[in-house]
């Protein structure tokens, strides 16, 4: 019988304690030891993991020999330094998003978790949602359609972050869906905002994707909204669906709501939208805990040597966005291509201006003429 993996974790402000939760439970695992530089909070969770052994050092959990994986769940800044030196120590790693706070960083992880034979792997927890499986499934059967555009909106009162804005606080979990429903990354990026609590660090953010064959994706990020706002609406050219995270129940409504266009004209007043309004179903799901299954899946990771659904590759990807985001706020929202050949302003300019050429002549197909 093979000895249960020993994890440690280090981190237990905010999230922590929710992993914390489910390494304890979690078959095939032991939390064996936890860390974090607040004593008052060291003790707490202590207090509720009596096994697991407490340290204010995170170097502690590198050093010690018997731990075969670290979780880290502490500030964006710090995911670094705390990653690369667990993977020069030989550990497994499951990381908070973001993966780290450059893609330079990013790729030297997951280069060197290549090396080193070992497991990185990204916290995008929604894509261990039974409501996003379902989403996906729903959309790779076809039954929506051509995917249109994605819009989003997660906003809330707080919590403000001083090391990194709200795009790259709350954005990814966004970022993470969209790439997987989508399949693909998009070609251009913009990104508009405002700081009005902290003037170094935007509080509100409107970030927008463009991808292949005039698909694309908006995402609203806000601490400054009254209530907690969780929405995704996927709009496909057959049906749309609403995804609502804060709903207690119907989580997930599929629309069958679609415009279609005129397939023949030759005057302006025959020129008329077809609008289809049909019926509202709510799939029925199984609810279980996105966390759970994740850390679930590191486990099974660890122990079955498979590549992880959220790999470094993909905490890669979010964080290529989200860099991209970061310099179209420096510009005042100009887009910002995604293609690395293409790093120039003018030759960003230039080709975001074919882009959007090319959407225009796509357009002026269906101009009915007078």
């Amino acid at each position: 019988m093979r000895n249960p993996l020993n994890v440690g974790i280090v981190g237990l402000g905010y999230w922590g304690p929710n992993l914390a939760r489910n390494f304890n439970t979690l078959p095939g695992c032991k939390l064996a030891m936890i860390s974090d530089r607040d004593q008052r909070r060291l003790t707490h969770v202590q207090e509720l993991y009596p096994s697991a052994r407490g340290e204010p050092d995170y170097k502690s959990l590198i050093d010690k020999p018997a731990l075969d994986a670290i979780v880290i769940a502490t500030p964006a800044k710090t995911h670094f330094p705390i990653a690369k030196a667990s993977l020069l120590a030989g550990k497994h790693i499951l990381i908070e998003k973001p993966l780290a706070c450059s893609v330079a960083e990013c790729e030297e992880l997951v280069d060197l978790a290549h090396s080193k034979g070992l497991i990185l792997m990204v916290s995008h927890t929604f894509l261990y949602s039974p409501e996003i499986a379902k989403i996906k499934e729903i959309v790779d059967s076809g039954d929506v359609g051509e995917i249109r555009y994605i819009s989003t909106r997660r906003l809330n009162l707080g919590l403000f972050q001083n090391d990194i804005n709200v795009a790259w606080d709350l954005a990814p979990h966004d970022l993470s869906i969209i790439l997987h429903i989508m399949g693909e990354s998009p070609k251009f990026v913009n990104c508009q905002g405002s700081a009005n609590i902290n003037p170094s660090v935007e509080d509100v953010t409107t970030m927008s994707l463009q991808f292949e064959n005039e698909r694309s994706a908006v995402i609203q990020s806000s601490w400054l909204d009254p209530r907690k706002v969780r929405e995704m609406t996927i709009v496909g050219s057959k049906r749309m669906i609403l995804y609502d995270d804060v709903a207690t129940q119907e989580k997930i409504k599929i629309f069958d709501a679609r415009v279609e266009q005129p397939p023949h004209y030759d005057t302006f007043a025959e020129f008329h939208y077809a609008y289809h309004h049909g019926d509202m179903y709510v799939p029925y799901i199984k609810q279980e805990e996105p966390l759970k299954n994740e850390c679930q899946h590191f486990i099974d990771c660890i122990i079955d040597s498979k590549t992880p659904l959220t790999n470094g590759k993909n905490g890669t990807d979010v964080v290529r966005i989200l860099e991209a985001s970061s310099e179209s706020l420096k510009r005042n929202g100009e887009p910002v291509s995604l293609d690395p050949e293409k790093c120039e302003t003018t030759a960003i300019k230039d080709t975001f201006s074919h882009f959007l050429s090319q959407k225009k002549q796509n357009r002026d197909k269906f101009v009915p003429s007078y």
